[in-house]
């Protein structure tokens, strides 16, 4: 339909309200796998040590090279995710990511592993700026936190189950099985997905006046999206330092198997940031009807209250004082992840909702990226567990930068809700929006 010559999304468009639930969990079998297929080389890098000779700082490169591609890849793909379907570049990015984690076990140099490593960034990088920006078409701001952080709890489901069963199957077989199976459900995923998923208009539940262009500044032009990106390379570098290196740490320090020193070192960290992802989504979308910075604050608390688990991770002697301060660091750190992509959407137009997140992407997996390698150097002279505990500095630091610019966040949120028609802008209440104006929050 169209008002005063302009065209905005129809509402017959909208498929139901089940449907849009349904898109959530489509989209959480793919980024299950886009979990799972990334994290299943943690599981395996000492049995990598043994059959190749890798030393750390090598093994430190394989996640390197993974993450600095995918973080190279990802403004690349949240353009394209605002520009052409969103379907087409989730459904494509699964089934080159999937073939190419099932030729991995092919690999049989350092340089193979690192090439093979680099491409699965490449294909991964194309989910989540499209995947997320997605399902806000289909959820406005009521319920938009609740979806993403149900999507989100397939990073940490991905990430147990790929990296445990990846150990399981490397202890009873081979490590190559985890790569063949993983890369072959994948593709049938795909396919059988290809069907099932309809293409929203940008903008949908928004009812935002449709859009064909963005222009890349309009990112680079918000400051709370600057911040954002910021916030997200210092958690993610502290998330990929503890993912990569559990594991080892558990198998090399308390001599578990392969099987276990997986599990414990994945599970206590993700099945506690599942809770807290639940938990934080719901506190999210209550709490924003009271303060529009509500998904900030969340963000903020979730780091800070993180940090002190983290350090006691990698300082305590005691493995049951160090499965609690796992669970400790997980639970709000997925109180933090609950919010994140939500947060980013409140600040950005939805035409630039893909490309927000992919810019975010970028910034936040190269400091991912970073966490490997350097732990990976550091560990033979501080220690692996003193290596992992000082990234907790990163968690206090990018928390509190949150509160230090919550006005300028407070800005660009209220610039967006004035955009919107005048019934979605008063989810955020227009005498809380008037409060917030004038300096409360």
């Amino acid at each position: 339909m169209s008002t005063n010559g302009k065209k905005t999304s129809s509402p017959s468009f909208m498929v139901g309200e089940n449907y849009k639930w349904a898109i959530v969990a489509m989209l959480w079998v793919v980024s299950f796998f886009n979990y799972a297929d990334r994290s299943a080389i943690t599981a395996v890098m000492p049995k990598l040590k043994v059959e190749y000779g890798f030393t750390a700082a090598e093994l430190g490169l394989l996640g390197t090279a993974f993450l600095w591609v995918y973080a190279c890849s990802a403004p690349l793909a949240g353009f394209l995710g605002d520009r052409f379907k969103r379907k087409t570049i989730i459904l494509g990015g699964l089934i080159f990511w999937s073939i190419i984690t099932f030729v991995t076990p092919l690999a049989g140099s350092l340089g193979m592993f690192i090439f093979f490593r680099a491409m699965t960034g490449l294909g991964e990088a194309s989910y989540y700026p499209a995947g997320t920006a997605m399902i806000s078409d289909y959820h406005d701001r009521r319920t938009r936190t609740r979806a993403l952080s149900l999507h989100q709890t397939a990073v940490f489901a991905g990430g147990i189950i790929g990296t445990t069963f990846a150990g399981y199957l490397a202890d009873q077989y081979h490590w190559k099985y985890a790569f063949f199976l993983y890369g072959a459900l994948g593709i049938v995923i795909a396919f059988v997905l290809w069907k099932m998923m309809k293409e929203p208009e940008k903008g949908m539940a928004d009812q935002a006046e449709k859009v064909e262009k963005v222009p890349l500044s309009t990112v680079y032009k918000t400051p709370s999206a600057i911040l954002l990106s910021i916030v997200f390379f210092g958690a993610n570098f502290v998330t990929w330092a503890l993912n990569t290196w559990m594991p080892t740490y558990l198998h090399d320090k308390y001599h578990m198997s392969l099987t276990m020193a997986a599990f414990a070192g994945t599970s206590a960290l993700q099945l506690s940031s599942l809770s807290g992802v639940l938990i934080g989504g719901v506190i999210a979308d209550l709490l924003v009807k009271r303060t529009i910075l509500a998904r900030f604050y969340i963000l903020a608390a979730g780091l800070i209250l993180a940090a002190p688990f983290v350090f006691i991770s990698g300082q305590t002697m005691s493995v049951n004082v160090l499965i609690f301060s796992m669970i400790g660091a997980g639970f709000f750190k997925g109180i933090f992840d609950s919010s994140i992509y939500a947060a980013m959407h409140d600040v950005m137009t939805p035409a630039a909702r893909s490309t927000a997140v992919g810019t975010m992407t970028a910034i936040g997996f190269a400091g991912g990226g970073l966490a490997p390698f350097i732990i990976g150097v550091y560990a033979p002279q501080l220690g692996l567990g003193m290596a992992m505990a000082l990234t907790s500095i990163l968690y206090v630091a990018v928390g509190g930068l949150l509160l230090i610019f919550r006005n300028v966040i407070k800005k660009d949120i209220l610039k967006q809700s004035v955009k919107l028609p005048q019934g979605k802008a008063q989810v955020f209440n227009g005498a809380e929006a008037q409060r917030n104006s004038m300096g409360h929050s």
